[in-house]
C-alpha cells in the first residue's frame, strides 16, 4: 500500500506545485487525471523519490520513503515522460544496459528481458536500432526498462502523449495485462486514456487533489447534470460564457451542444448519459476552476 499523506511541495515562498495532497493507493490501475501543470508529474516524481515533499510523508507498506528511500526503490518501476534511449542499440542491448544500472544481473536476466518483450510485442524487433522504432514502440521500450525488476508498484507520467490513436489503444490494453497485485499509477491529461481501464481516479488541478473515486461513483455524481440543446450557430460564444460545454456536433437546423449544468440551461434542453469527459468538467468547474 502507498500512503500519501498531507504532501506539499514548494519551490519559492508563494509558488506551490503541490499542496496538502492525500492519497491512498491499493493494487489496481489508479488514473491521475488534469490538465498540463496541475502537479501530476511533480507528484510522481516525490513518489519515485526522485523529489522529496517540501511536507507531508509518503509510506510504503509502513514505512517512510523520505527516511529509508530503497525499500521502495527495490520494487519500483518508472516510466517518466520524457524518457529517452540510446537509438542504435536495440531493445535487448538497451535493457541489458539498463539493468547493469539498476545492479540487476544473474543467469536469468536474458531470459527475463525476452520474457519482458514478448510480452509487449515487441519480439520482431530484437534486432532492429530503437532509433528506427515509432513513438508507440519507444514507449513500449521505455514500459519494459521499467518492468525489469517486476515492479510492485509501477508509476507511468503521460504516456500516451504523441501517439496515434491504435498506439494509445494498444498501450491501455498493455496497462490492463500489467495489473493485478500490483499498483499502476499514470498520469493523463486525456480522459479517455482512462476510462477503460482506472479502477481509481484522482483529479488534480493547480496542485491541488480536487476528488478520487472509483469510475462508477464519479458518473453518480454527475447523473442528471448532463444536457443537450440545439442552438443556432451565432449563439455559440454566447453559450460558451454561460454554460460548461463538453461537446458540439453540427446539425442541420445548428449546433447541438452537450452541456453540464446543475439546472436545467435551457428550456428546450434534454437530459443526457454522462460520461467521464462530463465528470471530470463538472469536478474541475464546481471544485477546481478553470
Amino acid at each position: 500500500m502507498l500512503e500519501i499523506q498531507r504532501v506539499s511541495k514548494r519551490y519559492n515562498k508563494d509558488k506551490y506545485a503541490l499542496r496538502d495532497i492525500t492519497l491512498q493507493l491499493k493494487p489496481g490501475i489508479i488514473g491521475l487525471l488534469g490538465p498540463n501543470g496541475a502537479g501530476k508529474s511533480s507528484l510522481m516524481r516525490i513518489l519515485a523519490t526522485i523529489s522529496e515533499p517540501t511536507e507531508g510523508t509518503v509510506t510504503w507498506n509502513g514505512i517512510d520513503i523520505r527516511k529509508q528511500p530503497n525499500e521502495l526503490r527495490r520494487t519500483l518501476g518508472y516510466l517518466p515522460q520524457d524518457f529517452g534511449v540510446y537509438p542504435h542499440l536495440n531493445p535487448v542491448e538497451f535493457l541489458e544496459y539498463v539493468a547493469a544500472l539498476k545492479g540487476l544481473g544473474g543467469w536469468n536476466l536474458k531470459i527475463r528481458i525476452l520474457e519482458i518483450l514478448e510480452l509487449l510485442n515487441l519480439h520482431d524487433a530484437l534486432k532492429r536500432p530503437i532509433g528506427s522504432f515509432s513513438g508507440g514502440m519507444r514507449q513500449r521500450v521505455g514500459i519494459a526498462q521499467a518492468l525489469l525488476n517486476d515492479p510492485k508498484l509501477l508509476i507511468i507520467d503521460e504516456p500516451t502523449v504523441g501517439l496515434d490513436p491504435e498506439e494509445r489503444v494498444r498501450f491501455r490494453n498493455i496497462l490492463t495485462d500489467l495489473s493485478g497485485e500490483r499498483i499502476i499509477l499514470f498520469s493523463t491529461h486525456i480522459v479517455s486514456d482512462i476510462e477503460a481501464t482506472a479502477n481509481q481516479i484522482a483529479i488534480m488541478s493547480k496542485g491541488q487533489l480536487l476528488t478520487s473515486a472509483d469510475p462508477s461513483q464519479l458518473l453518480r455524481g454527475v447523473q442528471g447534470k448532463v444536457w443537450s440543446v440545439t442552438i443556432p450557430d451565432h449563439q455559440l460564444q454566447s453559450a460558451r460564457s454561460q454554460w460548461t460545454i463538453s461537446g458540439t456536433i453540427r446539425r442541420e437546423n445548428g449546433l447541438q451542444l452537450r452541456i453540464v449544468s446543475d439546472r436545467l440551461p435551457h428550456p428546450e434542453a434534454s437530459t443526457l448519459a454522462p460520461t467521464l469527459e462530463d465528470a471530470y468538467l463538472y469536478i474541475r468547474t464546481t471544485r477546481g476552476g478553470f
